[in-house]
């Protein structure tokens, strides 16, 4: 099986990610796949629906097989209808590999060539900024103060370590309190030579 070129997008939850990736998805050559956007298109009644709206509610990561499941239906869908040419087109992902397990799961189907890794030194900012997102996107699983600490504390145990997993060559730090189009600019200065 022919390996899909990626990046990812990493980075505390309210760190950019989805802005950043929104953007560069319609750059041409790139397909931005949002893990958490794909969990949120499922009907609500559906049985992986219904796995998300649990995990999710209680800021808690769905199990890794389930999200494999369907990240991996996701990509072969967008791959049926024209809109991702894995042949051509670099997959910018974001919200996963969410752990360990997941990146070792996905080492035979990923060449990632960059990691791009959101910093905020700001936690009141990251808090804020998920809360404005949960109003304007209507994001119940963000408005809850508890639930976004226990995903920051989620991201710190689970999804950092991450980072180990495919080295500091690949890993690059972007300052995510700067403006969009700056962390833009500093992400496109990297990728264009990868």
């Amino acid at each position: 099986m022919k390996k899909y070129r990626s990046i990812l997008l990493f980075g505390a939850p309210g760190a950019g990610k989805g802005t950043q990736g929104k953007i560069l998805g319609v750059i041409p050559n790139f397909f931005h796949c949002a893990c958490g956007d794909v969990f949120r298109n499922l009907r609500a009644d559906s049985p992986l629906g219904k796995i998300f709206i649990d995990y999710s509610g209680r800021g808690q990561l769905v199990p890794d097989e389930p999200t494999i499941e369907l990240w991996r239906q996701s990509i072969e869908n967008n791959t049926k209808v024209g809109r991702f040419h894995p042949g051509q087109d670099t997959l910018v992902l974001d919200g996963i590999p969410r752990n360990v397990r997941q990146a070792e799961i996905l080492k035979d189907t990923l060449n990632v060539v960059a990691v791009f890794l959101l910093k905020s030194a700001d936690e009141k900012k990251l808090i804020n900024r998920i809360q404005r997102r949960a109003i304007k996107e209507n994001r119940l699983d963000d408005a809850n103060l508890d639930v976004i600490r226990d995903r920051l504390h989620v991201y710190k145990n689970e999804t950092k370590p991450v980072l180990n997993f495919y080295g500091k060559k690949v890993v690059h730090q972007i300052n995510a309190d700067q403006s969009p189009a700056k962390v833009l600019a500093d992400i496109l200065h990297i990728a264009a030579k990868k």
